[in-house]
């Protein structure tokens, strides 16, 4: 199992928006959510280009703490199976 935690959505947003837009979209979304959504995209493209079979979640409120734990409270943003 991967989890990958986006640590720069904002920054991001900021490079394909600029400061104004990023100030726009931050008011009305999620900086965060965004950047997933685009990376489920990908990762869904990539996958079926492979053969990989696999579910994907956008999940929000998993916090790493440390290296060796994960702080749990998930409420899934969206969900994609790939076959």
């Amino acid at each position: 199992m991967l989890v990958i935690e986006v640590t720069n959505a904002r920054e991001v947003v900021r490079q394909r928006v600029g400061r104004l837009g990023e100030r726009l979209i931050g008011t009305v979304v999620d900086a965060e959510a965004q950047v997933e959504k685009a990376l489920l995209q990908e990762l869904e493209t990539a996958f079926r280009d492979f053969g990989i079979q696999a579910r994907i979640y956008s999940v929000d409120g998993p916090q790493m703490i440390g290296r060796s734990h994960l702080e749990l409270p998930i409420h899934v943003r969206d969900q994609r199976l790939v076959e």
